[in-house]
């Protein structure tokens, strides 16, 4: 498991400015010792991977990736909603990728609440978020849902090499998900 490289404080200390404000730092650091890679936008395997925001996901090591690998689109649930799309179409069509990966993973926090924290928040803002929450029970139907959806946009290209997976926080492992 990796850990955070971003400088906290020690425990019962109190920590100087922001997390960005630390964030902003590390950059620093970072970039002193930058050099350009030389890349173009264009993924290296031609792939886009689209997954979960969880944090405890970590694409790059989890598939042996490396800078410049992959487009990687990630949202609450790793669910395929029409921004989704959005941008895996301008990944296929602008960028030449040509393989979908979609990975959702065991214990996320969508399977936990339900369309009605739209409701809940109506209720505590005065507005009802045009979005849908994308909740779902059952993570193996609901990844078999996004291959479909990617599968069936008129707006795809390429949609013979999509396919999906649930990883397992527990082990790291990858579970693929027969698309019927």
């Amino acid at each position: 498991m990796t850990t955070s490289s971003v400088p906290t404080a020690p425990e019962g200390a109190i920590a100087r400015g922001t997390v960005t404000d630390r964030l902003v730092e590390a950059n620093e650091r970072y970039a002193a010792a930058f050099t350009d890679p030389g890349m173009d936008a264009r993924p290296v395997l031609r792939v886009a991977i689209v997954a979960c925001m969880d944090a405890r996901l970590d694409l790059h090591d989890a598939l042996g990736l490396e800078l410049g690998d992959c487009h990687t689109i990630r949202n609450a649930g790793g669910v395929v909603t029409d921004d989704v799309i959005r941008s895996l179409t301008i990944s296929q069509r602008k960028l030449g990728t040509r393989s979908v990966v979609l990975i959702h993973h065991t214990g996320c926090g969508l399977e936990a609440i339900t369309e009605e924290f739209r409701t809940d928040l109506e209720m505590e803002v005065g507005q009802r978020p045009a979005w849908a929450v994308e909740a779902f029970r059952d993570v193996d139907q609901d990844v078999r849902q996004s291959m479909q959806r990617v599968r069936t946009s008129p707006f795809m290209l390429h949609t013979d090499d999509v396919r999906g997976f649930v990883f397992d926080v527990k082990t790291g492992l990858l579970r693929e998900i027969d698309p019927t």
